[in-house]
């Protein structure tokens, strides 16, 4: 499960990342059989792996630890390669055009990314179906390959409740006016709390959503549900409820908790392990969730979450610019080929997949692995010894088929939390120590996420540092295309930003030169001409000349504001006052700005 929450951000973002076409050369039929190819070729890959390690497995080759190594690796190189398909389907074989002609799923992204992520789902749900007879001999699990298949796609998909949740409200904002959403969509600072703060909220009420999903049941009813739901009164734990966990028709051995609210909070028990493990056993394991509970580790969880998007969303510009002062993309971006702004945006990605792999494996990992070992030594605290929790793993670990010395990026080995709980009995400050060592590290994170945060996206130095090395490149690849019309535009963008509004004029009058009815040339240098803080630039007439012109080629809001601000400029308020109330009554975003420009023409004393 991990595992697939870095493969399921890793695929919206490719997703997100393309811009198809509005036409398209191959057929549908081409496409579709693309796809049917491609998934054969895949099938075939899944079926001769996990053929090779049943034959070892027959052959009693290796131990169990071994072959659950193997399988594991197997399961992430197909995953992986599942993924390469998926980009394969997104940036050549065009699936976003072909999804966008679906009837209403061009306008919401939603929808969109539901279609594409359906299709890597059923890639993961090819690699689980040829992996079944390995998994039922490698864990001693016996149960349908439907059951297999279906319980993957139960356990998985919640995964995705944040995004699904997420993307909705945001495609229904985007359509909604209201007061305050261009600072929220359009905002670097207003995306960051939207998105914070609703995952947040999400994440309160969440877990009602996924027990129902996993369609979990109270265990009360049962004596060993009786004298555990005891025991958690008995430690004055508060929780909504101690459920049954059936994921994997309950042959799994695991337990979990969800929830950072006692009201919606949820413990969950597979029947497996509630059947194979002692009461004793039992109660370390719930003392383990209770641990989580204790030191609000599903809250941290969600400041790491949110912690990625606040550095994701600077470092995507920040690389965005680094590629583009190279000469070579830049050379991609300033044709009119969309497949090679794709191809550029899927070189853009690479960045971002290893900042994803890094931050997640490296990270997260770092404090996952850690909460779980202060959960474990919370558990021995409660339990008044560790054995109870020892020997619960020891047996998970034998039960299961698991190798007791394979660790994992998100957990320690079963052989090191049980060496760590043996030293707690010896060390009577190794708790403390641990989490004062948990304690410091979240700290040393929260302040280098601070200064990383801000740095790359709200920094002056790095928003210059970025425009100054595009505006390089754009100046080095205008000597190869003197008559570029779109390398000038960017040029003069870029110009205006680091506000060399002389540079600027320069682009934008070689732009009108080799096209004169260049609506937004004229709107922007217009904007120049009339506001440049030197005054030697002004040329306030020529403005409201070039101003009337854009308009009357694009009667946009955008370009009526610039004209009545040239009104303004010229003393022609009563003009400005009625080009900026019509901006008003054909703005869909920005409005509140096009309505502090009205108060601004209204209180002024030439009218």
């Amino acid at each position: 499960m991990f595992n697939n929450i870095i493969y399921f951000i890793i695929v919206l973002l490719i997703f997100g990342l393309n811009y198809p076409d509005k036409s398209q050369a191959n057929s549908l039929l081409f496409f579709l059989t693309m796809l049917l190819l491609t998934w054969l070729i895949f099938a075939g890959f899944c079926c001769w792996g996990f053929r090779d390690i049943q034959k070892r497995l027959n052959q009693d080759a290796i131990d169990a630890g071994g072959l659950t190594a193997q399988y594991q690796r197997l399961i992430v190189r197909l995953s992986v390669m599942a993924i390469f398909l998926f980009a394969l389907a997104v940036y050549f074989l065009d699936l976003k055009y072909w999804l966008q002609l679906i009837p209403g799923v061009e306008q919401f992204s939603v929808l969109q990314g539901l279609l594409a992520l359906s299709m890597f789902i059923f890639y993961l749900s090819t690699v689980w179906y040829f992996a079944y007879p390995v998994y039922e001999a490698v864990f001693r699990v016996e149960i349908t390959r439907r059951s297999y298949i279906t319980s993957n796609l139960r356990f998985n998909i919640p995964i995705l409740f944040p995004w699904f949740f997420l993307s909705l409200v945001y495609d229904l904002v985007a359509i909604i006016r209201w007061p305050g959403k261009d600072w929220l969509l359009d905002n670097i600072g207003g995306q960051l709390v939207f998105f914070a703060g609703f995952i947040f909220i999400l994440m309160i009420f969440m877990p009602a959503v996924i027990q129902y999903w996993w369609g979990c049941k109270p265990i009360n009813t049962s004596e060993k549900g009786r004298q555990l739901e005891i025991f958690l009164k008995k430690k004055g734990f508060k929780y909504r409820h101690l459920l049954n966990w059936p994921i994997f028709e309950g042959k799994m051995m695991t337990a979990g908790i969800m929830g950072i609210l006692p009201r919606y909070r949820y413990l969950l028990i597979t029947d497996s392990l509630l059947e194979a493990l002692s009461m004793e056993e039992l109660k370390a394991v719930l003392a383990h969730e209770m641990g989580h509970a204790r030191y609000r580790h599903l809250l941290l969880y969600i400041v790491l979450f949110v912690g990625f998007m606040v550095i994701s969303f600077g470092l995507f510009e920040l690389f965005y610019y680094l590629f583009m002062a190279h000469p070579g993309f830049m050379e991609m971006l300033s044709g009119e080929d969309s497949r090679a702004v794709n191809f550029f945006n899927l070189i853009l990605s690479l960045p971002m997949l290893i900042t994803i792999v890094v931050y997640f494996r490296f990270v997260v990992g770092f404090f996952m692995r850690n909460f779980e070992r202060q959960a474990d030594l919370y558990s021995a605290t409660t339990m008044g010894t560790p054995e109870p929790a020892i020997s619960a793993l020891e047996k998970i670990a034998y039960l299961s088929g698991k190798s007791r010395d394979l660790p994992s990026w998100h957990h320690f080995s079963i052989r090191e939390r049980a060496e760590c709980l043996l030293r707690s009995l010896a060390d009577g400050g190794l708790i403390k120590r641990h989490n004062r060592f948990v304690a410091i590290s979240f700290i040393v994170y929260l302040i280098l996420l601070g200064g990383l945060g801000y740095f790359v996206n709200f920094s002056p130095v790095k928003q210059n540092m970025a425009y100054t090395l595009v505006g390089k490149a754009l100046k080095q690849q205008l000597l190869k295309e003197p008559d570029n019309i779109n390398l000038y535009l960017s040029l003069a963008e870029v110009s205006q930003y680091l506000e060399d509004y002389e540079q600027a004029i320069h682009a934008y009058e070689k732009i009108i030169g080799l096209k004169p009815n260049h609506a937004t040339s004229l709107n922007n240098l217009a904007w120049i001409l009339v506001t440049a803080p030197d005054q030697d630039l002004r040329d306030l007439n020529r403005g409201l000349d070039l101003a009337k012109k854009a308009v009357a080629l694009e009667r946009s809001s955008v370009f009526l504001d610039t004209l009545a601000e040239a009104y303004y400029r010229n003393g022609l308020n009563r003009e400005a006052v009625k080009t900026i109330k019509e901006a008003i009554a054909l703005a869909t975003e920005n409005r509140e700005y096009y309505e502090k420009q009205l108060k601004k023409f209204l209180s002024s004393r030439n009218l």
